[in-house]
């Protein structure tokens, strides 16, 4: 008994913090707070106690400087003063992992959002990963059928491949997004909403997502109202989660929604925190962290695969704004939304001639590059010569190939619109487009 008694007292106290690490706050600047007296690490959390009896702020070390730590909150700092306490606690912001989390909806530090039961039991883990061994890597020659028609056809993805989705405002973005979590052909689909309005949250995990798609899907949500750095965080919290499935064999489809408001958290952290300005006012290390983000998807040996795709939301439609011209570079293709299109009412919005996929060449099975290849050309002689043909300024019989573009305009347009409802199976999408295929080759030779 009185062993018992002694163990029991003995496990309470190596398990107790024995010593609390107290700081002050020293200085509110904008985003940023300082704070004096702590030995913290970079990423660490703290938590600020307001000289009222309000709820304690939490907030993340973003920065070091002269032996005062920066601080950045995850809620409003309001009833924070000088000489609030400052506690840290040891905790990094390790995020919850578990098959509990499909079908749930949580925020960038692992909380619930829905009505669905507590994550408190779950597992944890960091959210910052070694770098992946390149040997490690598995090559990418297994397609993945997004059940997207112009997609599979045009820009085919590989299971562990990196593709980023370029688009201004308003062109379709979010819609295809839909289509791609629900028809794709993988075991889990992690989805991180970051900086969106939260009316489009509800609006993409009703509509877009449905609860079909969300019964194996996870949606992590850090809403434009949020803290840059839970804005930040989210793409890290939605990245550890979908490694946690690969490491279990899964096929994970990892959508982040926009990969450019990560850069714009980044970017009000590195400004705040004293960095300097680059292009566009970004500061160095926005550029620093894509990559290795990036890096963290993929398909390795033994495992399963995360094949990520990321979209971006260009300034301006300026498709070489910095973000956008960083992510084409580190990125194994991208798809192209158009405006003009979009305007025309041909969803989904994709610019063929603008969109690539680096990895067509080892995806492409026998006779489906000249396929793709016979229609994108076919495409661009109809765009090269749209005005005149609006215009009524070609004189038909002038050129035969572009007599029997024209002629199959109507096929061409059909064969890459989609409903947003709709699964387009390969094989039926194949079969499509080398029907089409032979009507242009046939019309061309009949021309001539």
């Amino acid at each position: 008994m009185l062993e018992a008694v002694e163990h029991s007292w003995t496990d309470r106290i190596g398990s107790a913090r024995l010593c609390r690490r107290v700081g002050r706050l020293t200085a509110i600047h904008g985003l940023v707070l300082e704070a004096t007296g702590l030995d913290v690490q970079l990423g660490e959390l703290v938590r600020i106690l307001p000289a009222r009896s309000q709820e304690p702020v939490m907030a993340e070390v973003v920065g070091l400087r002269n032996r005062h730590a920066l601080l950045m909150p995850h809620a409003s700092v309001d009833g924070l003063c000088l000489a609030s306490e400052v506690e840290a606690f040891g905790a990094s912001n390790g995020i919850p992992v578990g098959f509990e989390l499909l079908g749930r909806v949580i925020d960038a530090s692992g909380k619930p959002l829905d009505e669905g039961p507590s994550l408190e039991g779950l597992e944890r883990q960091h959210r910052f990963r070694a770098p992946i061994n390149p040997l490690h890597r598995r090559p990418i020659r297994e397609k993945l059928s997004t059940g997207v028609r112009a997609v599979d056809l045009f820009t085919p993805l590989g299971r562990g491949q990196r593709i980023g989705i370029l688009a201004g405002s308003g062109v379709g973005k979010s819609t295809l997004l839909g289509m791609m979590s629900r028809h794709a052909e993988a075991d889990v689909a992690v989805i991180a909403l970051i900086g969106e309005r939260g009316r489009e949250v509800g609006d993409f995990i009703r509509d877009s997502l449905g609860a079909k798609g969300m019964k194996s899907s996870v949606v992590v949500v850090a809403s434009a109202e949020q803290p840059a750095v839970m804005r930040r965080q989210a793409a890290y919290t939605a990245t550890g989660i979908a490694e946690w499935f690969r490491a279990r064999g899964k096929h994970v489809l990892l959508i982040m929604d926009s990969i450019t408001r990560f850069a714009f958290a980044q970017r009000e952290i590195g400004l705040a925190t004293g960095e300097p300005m680059g292009s566009r006012g970004y500061p160095p290390s926005v550029f620093g962290l894509l990559p290795p983000l990036m890096e963290r998807a993929g398909s390795l040996e033994g495992q399963g695969s995360i094949t990520g795709v990321y979209t971006v939301l260009v300034e301006g439609d300026d498709m070489n704004e910095p973000v956008a011209d960083h992510m084409r570079a580190v990125l194994d293709g991208h798809i192209v939304l158009s405006r003009d299109l979009a305007a025309r009412g041909h969803y989904p919005a994709i610019d063929i001639q603008g969109s690539i996929s680096r990895l067509s060449g080892a995806l492409y099975h026998t006779g489906q590059r000249e396929t793709a290849d016979q229609i994108r050309h076919a495409l661009a002689e109809y765009r090269n010569s749209e005005d005149l043909i609006r215009l009524g300024a070609y004189e038909a019989g002038s050129n035969a190939t572009l007599d029997a573009v024209i002629a199959l305009e109507s096929d061409m347009s059909a064969l890459l619109r989609q409903p947003s409802g709709q699964h387009a199976a390969p094989e039926t999408s194949w079969s499509l487009a080398r029907d089409l295929a032979g009507k242009l080759k046939r019309g061309s030779s009949h021309v001539g």
